[in-house]
């Protein structure tokens, strides 16, 4: 027999000693088996995702959205000159709208869907995966979280979405992403989740978001991004992207916050109310980390702490760092945000603390954030720079709903009126007005008061976004 036949059955020896090795190793391992075997019949070789699709894309639905603007105002509206001359100088009203989706989760209507949907509109329709569409109304906008809740006017049952917890996801999870990109119509796109907790995104104050790399584009918002088991893991939020197409990298807020934001719905009022901490806090730097003793930069620096506040009757101190609440890791500041804002006011949340080197752990009770001052709130009508201003007195509680970090005391604006003098000039809810031609403001009434005043200057200061600034308008 040539040399070349001795060394074929030469390999067939080997390989066949491999076989062996590797049945065995299978049969050893029953896991390992169920996963590196091809597979075995016509219908394991088309599995697909839509059994899931099926079950989940008629709780998934689109949002449309608009807004009957006012009027844009002609320079010369009133002018009798150039009104006789060039006849009516008024513009036309213009409509906004906005497109969007939204995931139903309660069988009589309740639909998820993102705040910034839905932000400033006056008319929203919902339309089903199998074209019907629905009027709706807004039960609870949170700007805080970007999502709002709405609710379907009709008697009907409709198919919804269950929950699932978010904090059992991994990275490497398969999820589905199913929502109305560009307005061509439900769609459904498939990836993994790429990463948890994600940080420093800045689509709103909450920021802790999965990432995932299915396919996400504008039109997506509100949508639903659902596990293999077919549950809401997530609400379709934002895309990181140059083009304005998907990159890959979306992402989606997690169902334990859309969860919360859904219990705050239910108890009525349309406004949410979440537990109150009542210290302020500051990330975790690599020098600080040296300096308080850390092997790690992770936890959240408490940097002060507010008299009366839960912080404060809890024990915690300046300098404490923040490591774990309930038991789960806090890795940053974000993330101690997120984990708080999603526990339902009452009870306590339990919190371990690095004081001085060694670990404490401390209770917090969980409480609203009290209303003192009360807001007293007054909608200024007189003829001013904050005519169609709504102002209420800063307290605790509207510091919370503002995100008013760094200030003490004031007067917020509220809400405004659109087109008027308080919209023109620039003004926005969030503003903390501070003094009036130089006088600090006592509280609404005493400020609505100056402000009947017929002045031929108005120089006010206000706070936005940490920063003081003060500016003259003509009287």
């Amino acid at each position: 027999m040539p040399s070349s036949a001795f060394q074929g059955q030469g390999m067939m020896r080997v390989l066949k000693r491999l076989a062996t090795g590797l049945i065995l190793m299978l049969a050893a391992s029953p896991a390992l088996a169920q996963a590196a075997r091809a597979p075995q019949s016509r219908a394991e070789m088309a599995l697909s995702f839509a059994p899931l699709v099926k079950a989940a894309a008629p709780a998934v639905v689109n949002v449309y959205a608009s807004q009957r603007a006012q009027k844009a105002r002609n320079p010369f509206e009133g002018d009798p000159f150039f009104e006789r001359f060039f006849g009516g100088l008024a513009q036309p009203e213009r409509a906004r709208q906005s497109v969007g989706s939204g995931v139903i989760v309660a069988r009589d209507g309740i639909v998820i869907t993102n705040h910034h949907v839905i932000d400033g509109m006056t008319e929203i329709r919902v339309a089903l995966s199998d074209r019907r569409e629905f009027e709706a109304e807004v039960k609870l906008r949170d700007p805080k979280t970007d999502l709002a809740v709405l609710h379907i006017k009709s008697g009907e049952v409709f198919p919804a979405l269950d929950f699932a917890n978010s904090d059992a996801l991994e990275v490497g999870d398969l999820v589905l992403a199913i929502g109305n990109p560009f307005g061509v119509g439900q769609t459904v796109t498939q990836g993994i989740v790429s990463a948890l907790a994600r940080t420093q995104v800045g689509v709103s104050d909450y920021q802790f978001f999965i990432q995932t790399d299915a396919a996400i584009n504008p039109g997506n918002s509100g949508g639903a991004l659902i596990d293999m088991a077919g549950k809401l893991v997530g609400i379709n939020t934002a895309i990181f992207s140059q083009s304005g197409g998907s990159h890959g990298i979306g992402f989606a807020i997690p169902s334990n916050m859309v969860r919360s934001v859904l219990e705050g719905a239910k108890a009525g009022g349309g406004v949410l109310h979440r537990p109150w901490f009542g210290a302020s806090l500051q990330p975790i730097t690599g020098e600080l980390a040296e300096t308080l003793g850390l092997a790690r930069p992770v936890g959240a620096l408490v940097s002060g702490v507010v008299a009366g506040g839960p912080a404060e009757a809890a024990g915690l101190k300046k300098l404490d760092v923040i490591t774990m609440v309930d038991g789960i890791a806090v890795d940053d500041v974000d993330g101690f945000g997120y984990r708080f804002a999603t526990k339902p006011v009452g009870g306590a949340v339990s919190m371990r603390v690095i004081r001085a080197g060694k670990p404490v752990d401390v209770s917090v009770k969980l409480v609203p954030a009290p209303e003192i001052p009360p807001r007293n709130p007054v909608l200024i009508k007189v003829k001013s720079p904050l005519q169609g201003a709504t102002l209420v007195n800063v307290s605790p509680a509207v510091k919370e709903e503002f995100s008013l970090n760094g200030v003490e005391d004031g007067i917020a604006i509220s809400a405004i009126e659109q087109g008027s003098a308080a919209d023109e000039v620039g003004f926005k809810p969030g503003d903390v007005i501070l003094a009036l031609n130089g006088q600090r403001v006592v509280d609404t009434g005493a400020l609505e008061k100056a402000l009947r005043a017929r002045l031929y200057l108005w120089r006010i200061t206000f706070n936005r976004g940490g920063q003081t600034l003060t500016t003259t308008f003509g009287g």
